[in-house]
């Protein structure tokens, strides 16, 4: 039986137009668009498509800070009230590191001081339709994951904007609401452990960073070498989780241009890892941008090479929520998504 597909069309309300790539204003990779191309394939696949229902914000908030989830839904609004403001928000400002005595963050701080505190770079860009667009995100995660707990073997959540760079009360690289966080949290109260196995080309810093100090999910990312690639400052091999979560974050970063074979290569000791922990449920951040026509191309993975990894992941015998992170227009990019189903399937 194919993969139960869930979806929401209230994403496509979050639809930006800008993003600042090498200092040059153009338009955002991450656009309402891939949806429609995600969605196109996986009918075209044979897989089901189903609406989420929804949960409401107390599952976003089990991950999320009161303050950061009450900015994104105001901020808005609050900005559209300045003089001559844009239609869409980006900040100008970001506290540094020399200003960590950050005071008066609250609700009744300057909406351009929230922006700053609550972003960590120019990549998330708020328009009037983006807290429905990433609610509805965070819902349908989560409809992937209540499929699971209901005894099914697995499901694929069909989110966008992507969620893995949200740390629990900060936005960055197209993510608002950490998608796959809310759904290994929602997957806890019945299978105790989960393992969150994220294959996007980038860190999952912001999944790492909200279980970082835990050791009921162990975080395991394959990604571009953070020396020179987004996001810069985490996803090196010496960051091991903190305190209790102490052995529960394992980082494998690989070179530019690392192609099937070395990827596949590279996954089996993530795979180990994610069998020596024992977890009761699997999570996947599927990015697809690992593609050799992203445009980034960090990374050369093939067409047939997403099956090959869907298949090995699948081979952990876990009940498995997929979660739609990265991957940007391309001629193939519903042909990748097609073939790691498939793989993971089996078929």
């Amino acid at each position: 039986m194919s993969i139960p597909v869930f979806y929401a069309p209230q994403q496509e309300r979050h639809d930006p137009k800008t993003f600042i790539f090498r200092g040059q204003v153009t338009q955002s990779p991450e656009q309402a668009e891939r949806a429609h191309v995600f969605l196109k394939a996986a009918k075209a696949a044979g897989h089901d498509v189903r609406a989420p229902e929804d949960r409401g914000e107390a599952p976003i908030r089990a991950i999320h800070d009161a303050g950061y989830v009450d900015f994104l839904k105001t901020a808005h609004a609050d900005w559209s009230a300045l003089p001559n403001a844009s239609a869409e928000i980006t900040p100008n400002v970001h506290p540094s590191r020399h200003m960590a005595d950050i005071r008066g963050i609250g609700a009744k701080a300057s909406i351009v001081s929230r922006v700053g505190y609550y972003t960590t770079d120019t990549a998330c860009p708020i328009g009037a339709g983006t807290w429905e667009g990433v609610y509805w995100s965070a819902q349908t995660a989560l409809a992937a994951a209540a499929h699971v707990e209901s005894g099914e073997r697995s499901a694929y959540a069909l989110c966008r904007p992507p969620g893995h760079h949200a740390y629990h009360d900060l936005s960055g690289g197209f993510c608002f609401l950490n998608n796959s966080a809310i759904a290994a949290q929602a997957l806890l109260a019945k299978f105790g452990r989960v393992a969150i196995l994220d294959v996007d080309v980038h860190h999952g810093n912001g999944t790492q960073g909200i279980f970082y100090g835990r050791d009921d999910v162990l975080t395991v990312s394959l990604h571009g070498d953070p020396t020179s690639f987004y996001p810069w400052y985490t996803g090196f091999e010496d960051e091991r989780g903190e305190g209790i979560g102490t052995g529960c974050n394992l980082n494998i970063p690989l070179p530019q241009g690392t192609g099937d074979d070395a990827y596949l290569e590279a996954l089996e000791p993530a795979l180990a890892a994610v069998k020596a922990f024992q977890p009761g449920a699997l999570v996947v951040a599927l990015g697809l941008d690992a593609s050799e026509a992203d445009p980034l191309r960090f990374f050369h993975i093939t067409t047939p090479g997403f099956g090959r990894i869907g298949a090995a992941i699948a081979g952990l015998g876990l009940p498995s929520v997929l979660v739609q992170e990265g991957g940007y227009p391309s001629d193939i990019l519903g042909e990748n998504l097609a073939s790691f189903l498939k793989g993971f399937e089996g078929r």
